[in-house]
């Protein structure tokens, strides 16, 4: 019988660059943070693993036996296969962790069948640096490349939230390319809401330098009576926090009457 798994959309409620690394990475301090829907991860057991993908953002991945969710089933042997349907309903390139989130799915699915191995966080961090986070899906503060992390206290957990991608497909290298290489700070300390209305993330300016369109999307998000708006990760994809459900339903339909091309989830926080 099938069972699944969502890949809950990772969003950066802040995002601190504080270096650049000897290694190429760059030290971070971030504050990540999961909406309650993404892309679907259905499976059944098989003989070999086999991946299938499909959905409206399935053309992005361009080689699904080599996306993160085969990559995934194969840092964890098993004794019989699993063969794995991914909707992809989140953008590629998007600030949203959504292959790192399908790989974290992964990690869920082959959970409930068998056990993970003790290492699973090392096999997770050789996958990506969001990959550990989202194995968890739980709001957490993430450290060095983002891979170590650590508890928050979560009082933004049913907050509404709209995410919003202007269909413009954004890589994390050059946009960490683009970081002008000045620490400003280390993440603020206290409660999630705390961190994120103190916070801020360092990328933004550097994304907006190679896709200035990013900045119609934080204009579009503002009125509404938002109380957060930012981008996350290394973008494109804005978000904004609503004290309630309707008045993030308002701002979406606002939106998708002026910009109907746009891609936008509604949700909230975990």
């Amino acid at each position: 019988m099938p069972f699944s798994e969502t890949a809950y959309a990772k969003i950066n409620l802040a995002l601190h660059v504080r270096r650049r690394r000897e290694d190429g990475y760059h030290e971070l301090e971030t504050l990540f943070a999961f909406v309650d829907t993404g892309d679907t991860l259905t499976a059944t057991q098989a003989e070999q693993d086999r991946v299938t993908t499909i959905g409206e953002f399935a053309g992005g991945i361009e080689d699904p036996f080599d996306n993160l969710v085969a990559k995934a089933l194969a840092a964890l042997p098993r004794a019989e296969g699993l063969a794995i349907t991914l909707e992809k309903n989140l953008p590629v390139a998007a600030g949203l962790g959504g292959g790192s989130a399908d790989a974290g799915a992964v990690f869920r699915l082959v959970e409930r069948l068998h056990r993970l191995p003790d290492d699973w966080q090392a096999r997770a961090a050789k996958l990506g640096a969001d990959v550990p986070s989202c194995v968890r899906s739980e709001m957490a503060i993430g450290l060095g490349t983002g891979t170590e992390l650590v508890a928050v206290e979560n009082d933004l957990a049913g907050t509404a939230v709209l995410l919003i991608n202007p269909r413009i497909p954004l890589a994390t290298g050059p946009v960490f390319n683009a970081w002008d290489g000045e620490d400003r700070g280390p993440l603020p300390r206290g409660t999630a809401r705390e961190i994120a209305l103190a916070g801020r993330n360092d990328l933004t300016d550097p994304a907006l330098s190679l896709f200035p369109e990013i900045g119609n999307v934080l204009d579009a998000l503002q009125p509404d009576d938002p109380w957060l708006t930012r981008m996350s990760g290394s973008g494109a994809t804005c978000f904004a926090l609503y004290a309630t459900p309707e008045a993030r339903n308002a701002a979406m339909n606002r939106i998708k009457d002026e910009h109907p091309d746009w891609w936008m989830l509604a949700g909230k926080l975990r």
